[in-house]
This record gives structure tokens, sequence and C-alpha cells, in this order.
């Protein structure tokens, strides 16, 4: 028979399952920095049993270390990481400063990753793909394709209209929104807009092949954006 726990009971193993939840989120996802990375494209390798693996192909880094943020100056621990070398006349004159600050050469792209300890990283240190190995689980954040104003069958993967006798014109049309009473368009309402170009977050990729010598990061399926597109890879683990 089971005996129901008091108030004060409950409360404690509340507090403890949500302590450790916490605890648990950020040592998986703020354990190490990431690395920024440059989508190349897609192909496929085939494996020792002959298994077909479609790869998304990631030019990841070198990226150097720029900043340093910790608890004490900033309030919360991150590194500051830079990512593709260009001439000092493509880049702004604040970032420009802030890159000789810390005698760092004029960089394209600079991403901040939270990490539960930044004191480990130097500024001017240079990270590279070999933080990764084949098997690792990661998460690939991108901006995802642009598409451009979409209507709802698109957009919102509605099934259309009836394409029986008397329709005319409005196969992939919207519908009914709702009641006239309201005399209004409630918020959240699935409509045509402008579609992607959103950022997208993809979870447990596997890191199927590493190449030290190209900065080369192979990993399973698709990721979001086009080619060229900027990554920010992440330990999931």
């Amino acid at each position: 028979m089971s005996v129901l726990n008091t108030p004060k009971e409950l409360f404690f193993i509340f507090l403890t399952r949500y302590a450790i939840r916490y605890i648990d989120s950020e040592v998986n996802v703020k354990m190490v920095a990431g690395i920024l990375g440059e989508k190349l494209g897609m192909t496929r390798i085939f494996a020792k049993n002959g298994e077909s693996i479609p790869v998304t192909v990631i030019l990841a880094g070198p990226c150097q270390v720029i900043q340093k943020k910790t608890i004490e100056k900033d309030g919360y621990n991150a590194v500051q990481l830079g990512f593709k070398e260009v001439k000092e006349k493509k880049v702004s004159k604040p970032i420009a400063n802030h890159l000789s600050k810390y005698k760092v050469k004029p960089i394209k792209y600079i991403r901040e990753f939270k990490v539960i300890d930044s004191n480990k990283y130097s500024s001017g240190a240079e990270l590279r793909v070999d933080i990764f190995k084949e098997g690792d689980k990661v998460d690939i954040v991108g901006i995802s394709k642009g598409k451009g104003f979409a209507g709802a069958i698109k957009r919102h993967n509605f099934s259309g209209g009836p394409k029986t006798h008397g329709q005319k014109e409005y196969f992939r049309s919207v519908g009914s929104i709702g009641a006239t009473d309201a005399a209004r368009v409630f918020k959240g309402q699935k409509l045509p807009g402008h579609m992607g170009a959103d950022r997208v977050t993809v979870k447990n990729i596997e890191v199927v092949k590493i190449d030290l010598e190209r900065n080369l990061i192979l990993v399973r399926g698709s990721v979001p954006g086009a080619k060229g597109a900027i990554l920010a890879i992440n330990k999931n683990r």
C-alpha cells in the first residue's frame, strides 16, 4: 500500500528533481566551446559494410579565440570566437578596434559560445576541428534557406480546397479564418507570408568523418542553410 507524501516531502522531491535537471542541462550544453564552420554542400560516403551514408561537408575552423568572458567581470562565462580572415578594409572600425585590442587579425564572422569555465581559453589561441571525433553527437545552428513570400499550402502544409463541382479559383486558398463576430484577425493565425530565413537548430547529428588536414567535418544528414552558410557546431555531450 502506497503512503502519501507530506507537503514538505513533495516540495523536497520537486526541488531535487529541478536542481538535477538544471545541472544536467548546464553541463551537457556548455561544457566546451564549439566551432564555427561553412557549409560546402552534401555528398555521400560508403561505410565498411557497404551502407550509403548521406553527409554534409562543413569547413570547420580554424577559429581564433578573441575574448573570454568571466562571471567576475561580465556576469557569465563565455568565449568569443572568430572565423575567416579578411582584409582590414572589409571590417568596420568598431570591430577592427575590438580585434586589435586582443591582437587578432581582421575577421569576418564573430560568435560567442557560453561555457562552464572560460579560464582554460586564452586570447589568440586557435580552435581546430580536432575538438571533435568520429561518432560524436553535435548540435548545429544555422539560418535556413529563405523561400520569400509563400502561400498557406506551402508555408503551413494546408491541404487546399475541394476540387469538385462548383469550385472555382480557390484550390490553394486559405479558406475560412474564423467567425466575423470578433471583427479582427486573431494573433497566430496561419496565413500566407514570409517563409524561411529562420534560425534553426538540429540536434544529435552524428559526426561521420573528420579530415584534420583540410579542416573538414562530415556529419550525417542535412543541416540548415544553403551552400556557403555559416554554422555554429556545438558538442551535444
